[in-house]
C-alpha cells in the first residue's frame, strides 16, 4: 500500500537561511535558534565521548547564523565573524581617516579617556538609575566604554597585543579569543588598554571615593592615598590596580549610589549593576585559583566581596569566602611576624616574596588581619575558625593615622602587640592604638568565646543546662571577666564614649562597635545558662545588663539624624543577640502575668526590629536578621494579650526619632523592665566576679559623649546599669 503523504512537511529553506555550519558540511538544517538540532544532535555525540589529552570540549553546539541586515550580530555568534566585520568596516573607514593617532603606552590617562569620550563618542553612555532588559546599563549617569570604529581604524588586523602587567580585559573574554587563535585588535585599542566592563573613568572615581567614604569594612585593606594616585596611572601600568579590585569596588558601592534594585518574593534584593562586577570579580578569584597569577591583589579584592556578600546576607558564599581567605593567607605567610618567613621559602608553594617597603608590609599586615576579621565575625555562629589563634603571629596594625602618612611609617616601628602578648586586651599602647584597634580587638576577644563554646560542646553528653553554675567551668571565669568588665574598664579616656559627636553629627563607627560587640560576646558567652527563674542568676544579670547596653546605644544613635546604615553590618548581630534575650524575658513575663512590664520589653523588642528594618533598607542582612528574629518570636506572639504587639513603641514614621516609645509605656521613675526580685541579687562581691564593669564607659559622666542625657534617662533601659542592679 502506498505510504500516505506528510500534512506536516516543513517547508523549504531560503537561501542562506541555514547555520553556517551545516551549509558549509552540507547536511540538511532546520534552522532552528540558538542552535539547529543537526549541531546539537553533533556536539551532544561529541562530548559522549570523553575528551583527549590537552584538549577540551566545546561548551555548547559550534553554530551561528548570517548577520540580519540592520542588526547587530547574537552574543553567540562566532569571534572570528564579528572580527571579519569589523575588518570589513575599518576597511570603509580608512579611507576617510586623514592620519591615525598615536597613543602613548605611559602617558595616556583616565583623564584623557574621558577627553576621548567627549571628542570621539567613544562612551556609550548608560544610567545608574536605569537598566536595560538584558542587565546592562543604560540612560545616562554610568558610562560602560565602547571602542568607537575610527579608533578601530587606526590598526590593522595583525597588530601584536602586548599586556605589560597582564590584559585588564576580563578572563572570560581574553580566553575566549586565546582559544580561538585569532588577534584582538578590538581588546588591544579600547582606551588604549581600559577594561570594557568598567565604567568610564570619571564615574570609576565615584564610586571609588564613594567607596572609601562610605564602606565601613572592605577599605581597611587599601592604602587610599596610594590607592588614588595610582588610578591616574595608565591602565597598563604595573601599577596600576589590578581591575579584579576595582570590580569589587563598584559592586561595593553600589550599595549607596544605585538605585535600579529589583526585589525577589522572598524579599532578597537582585542589583544587575553590582551583580555584573560580582561576577567580573569571581571570575579573576577563578583564574587565580587555577593559575596562582596576581595571588595577592585577587586577595583583597576577595575581601572586598566577602564583606559585600556579608551586607547582603548571602551566608553561603559568606562561609566559603571566610574558608578560602583564610586558607589562601596562609600559604603567603601573613599570618607570621612581619608578614614573611624565610624559614622554609625555598619549599613548594606560592609565596610572597618580602614586602617592598613598610607601606607594602603594613597593607599586608591590614589584609590579613581584615581576613582574620571576616572570619571571627562569619563564625559567630558557633563555627570553628578557619584558623587557630595560636598560629597567628602577626603583630596588630599601626593607626590608620600612621598608615595614611608614609612618613609616619618611616619614623615608627611596628605594633609591639599580638595576640600572644600579655593582656593584650587590656592594654592599649597610646602610640598604636585607635579606634579600629580596638574594634578589632573586640572581634577577637569575641573570636574566644566562640572557641570556648564550640570546643565546650564539642564532646560534651548534654547540653549546657540553665541549672548549672557555669562559673565552675574551668576557663569561663577568667573568660567572662575580660568579656563582660576588663576589655571595656580598659579602655584609655579619649574613647570611652561611643563614638558620637556632642552635636550629634558625627559618628566613629569603629568606636561604635568597639563599645557594642563585647556586650554582644557576653550575651553569647551566657545565654545557655540564662535562667529568669532564678533571681540570683549571674548569668540572666549578665545577659539582661548587655542587653540594656546595646538598648541604650542604640536610642543614643537614635537621637540624632545620622544614618545607621553607614554602622558596620556586625551591629545587625549585636541587635539580634540582645532581641533574642529579650524574647526570653517578654516569654517569662507573660508566664508569671506581668503585663506591665511585658508591655514594657515588647516596646524595646520591636524597637530593635525597627533598627534591624531600618538597616535593611540598605543592606539585605538587616532584613534578613529581623526575619530570623519574628522566627523566634512566633510563641510568644501566640501567648501574648497585647492586641497588636509587633507595634508596640514602633515609631510612627523613620523620622520619628524623638519619641521611639509611647508615653503611657515609660514607667513613670524612669526605669526599665528589671528583672523579678531584682533586689534580691547579689552584690559584686559575693558573686564569682564582680559586676563593677558591667556599665564599662556607660556611667561616666565625665567623659565626652556620656550617656547622661535628660533625654536618653527618659527611656527604658537607657539609665545607667547601677540604677537597677548594685554594683
Amino acid at each position: 500500500m502506498p505510504k500516505a503523504a506528510t500534512t506536516s512537511a516543513r517547508p523549504a529553506l531560503r537561501r542562506n537561511q541555514a547555520c553556517l555550519s551545516c551549509r558549509k558540511r552540507k547536511l540538511k538544517c532546520d534552522a532552528a535558534r540558538p542552535h539547529c538540532g543537526t549541531c546539537v544532535k553533533q556536539w551532544q555525540s561529541l562530548i559522549s565521548v570523553p575528551p583527549p589529552v590537552g584538549y577540551a570540549h566545546p561548551t555548547e553546539p559550534q553554530c551561528s547564523y548570517d548577520p540580519v541586515e540592520g542588526l547587530p550580530m547574537a552574543s553567540n555568534a562566532d569571534p572570528s565573524e564579528r572580527i571579519r566585520m569589523l575588518e570589513d568596516q575599518i576597511a570603509q573607514l580608512k579611507s576617510q581617516l586623514s592620519e591615525s593617532r598615536s597613543f602613548d603606552s605611559r602617558s595616556a590617562s583616565p583623564s584623557r579617556h574621558a577627553q576621548l569620550a567627549r571628542n570621539g563618542n567613544h562612551f556609550a553612555s548608560t544610567s545608574v538609575n536605569g537598566r536595560s532588559p538584558d542587565g546592562s546599563p543604560t540612560g545616562g549617569g554610568i558610562i560602560l566604554p565602547h571602542a568607537s570604529l575610527d579608533m578601530l581604524g587606526q590598526l590593522s588586523p595583525g597588530s601584536s597585543d602586548s599586556h605589560p602587567r597582564g590584559s585588564t580585559s576580563s578572563p572570560e573574554l581574553r580566553q575566549g579569543m586565546q582559544q580561538q587563535h585569532i588577534p584582538d585588535p578590538l581588546m588591544e585599542v579600547l582606551f588604549s588598554g581600559w577594561d570594557p566592563d568598567l565604567p568610564d573613568p570619571d564615574t570609576l572615581d565615584h564610586y571609588i571615593e564613594v567607596f572609601f567614604n562610605c564602606d565601613p569594612c572592605g577599605s581597611r585593606v587599601l592604602h587610599k592615598p596610594s590607592f588614588l594616585a595610582s588610578m591616574h596611572l595608565h591602565p597598563k601600568d604595573e601599577n596600576y590596580p589590578h581591575p579584579a579590585i576595582l570590580h569589587a569596588i563598584c559592586a561595593s558601592a553600589s550599595r549607596w549610589t544605585t538605585q535600579d534594585i529589583v526585589t525577589l518574593p522572598d524579599g532578597t534584593r537582585r542589583d544587575k549593576f553590582a551583580d555584573l562586577h560580582v561576577s567580573k570579580t569571581r571570575a579573576y578569584i577563578d583564574r587565580t585559583m587555577a593559575t596562582g597569577q596576581d595571588i595577592f591583589p585577587v586577595m583583597q579584592a576577595c575581601i572586598i566581596l566577602s564583606w559585600y556578600f556579608y551586607q547582603e546576607g548571602r551566608w553561603v558564599e559568606v562561609w566559603i569566602f571566610a574558608g578560602f581567605q583564610t586558607r589562601a593567607a596562609i600559604p603567603l605567610r601573613l599570618n607570621y611576624p612581619g608578614t614573611f618567613s624565610a624559614i622554609g621559602a625555598a619549599s613548594p608553594g606560592a609565596y610572597l616574596a618580602p614586602p617592598k617597603d613598610l607601606k607594602d608590609l603594613e597593607t599586608r599586615r591590614r589584609t590579613w588581619w581584615m581576613t582574620i576579621m571576616f572570619d571571627r565575625i562569619a563564625s559567630v555562629g558557633g563555627w570553628v575558625h578557619g584558623i587557630d589563634e595560636r598560629d597567628i603571629g602577626t603583630e596588630l596594625p599601626l593607626r590608620r593615622i600612621d598608615f595614611d602618612v608614609e612618613a609616619s611609617l618611616a619614623n615608627l616601628p611596628p605594633n609591639p602587640q599580638s595576640l600572644s602578648s600579655d593582656n593584650v586586651f587590656i592594654r592599649h599602647p597610646p602610640q598604636y592604638t585607635d579606634t579600629f584597634i580596638l574594634f578589632l580587638k573586640a572581634v577577637m576577644l569575641f573570636g574566644r568565646v566562640t572557641d570556648y563554646n564550640t570546643r565546650s560542646n564539642l564532646r560534651a553528653t548534654l547540653p549546657p543546662s540553665k541549672n548549672q553554675n557555669p562559673f565552675a567551668l574551668g576557663g569561663f571565669e577568667e573568660l567572662d571577666r575580660v568579656v563582660a568588665q576588663d576589655f571595656l574598664q580598659s579602655f584609655p579616656p579619649e574613647f570611652k564614649h561611643l563614638g558620637v559627636s556632642d552635636d550629634g553629627s558625627a559618628l566613629d563607627t569603629d568606636l561604635y562597635m568597639a563599645h557594642v560587640v563585647p556586650h554582644a560576646a557576653t550575651i553569647t558567652l551566657h545565654n545557655p545558662y540564662l535562667n529568669f527563674s532564678d533571681p540570683r542568676s549571674m548569668s540572666t544579670s549578665r545577659c539582661v545588663n548587655a542587653t540594656r547596653s546595646i538598648l541604650a546605644a542604640y536610642y543614643r544613635l537614635s537621637e540624632t539624624s545620622l544614618d545607621i546604615t553607614r554602622l558596620h553590618p556586625f551591629v545587625t548581630i549585636c541587635w539580634y543577640l540582645a532581641a533574642v534575650v529579650q524574647t526570653q524575658l517578654c516569654k517569662y513575663f507573660i508566664e508569671i502575668g506581668d503585663t506591665a512590664r511585658e508591655q514594657t520589653v515588647w516596646g524595646e523588642i520591636n524597637a530593635l526590629r525597627f533598627a534591624m528594618l531600618t538597616y535593611g533598607t540598605r543592606s539585605p542582612i538587616g532584613t534578613r536578621q529581623e526575619r530570623l528574629l519574628q522566627g523566634l518570636m512566633t510563641e510568644i506572639v501566640r501567648m501574648t494579650s497585647q492586641m497588636q504587639p509587633l507595634e508596640v513603641g514602633v515609631p510612627l514614621y523613620p523620622f520619628s526619632h524623638a519619641g521611639v516609645f509611647p508615653k503611657e509605656t515609660i514607667p513613670q521613675d524612669h526605669t526599665g523592665a528589671p528583672l523579678p526580685d531584682s533586689s534580691q541579687y547579689p552584690e559584686a562581691s559575693e558573686s564569682p566576679s564582680g559586676m563593677t564593669g558591667l556599665g564599662g564607659s556607660l556611667t561616666s559622666a565625665s567623659s565626652p559623649g556620656s550617656w547622661t542625657s535628660p533625654t536618653l534617662r527618659s527611656r527604658p533601659y537607657s539609665h545607667s546599669v547601677s540604677s537597677t542592679f548594685p554594683q
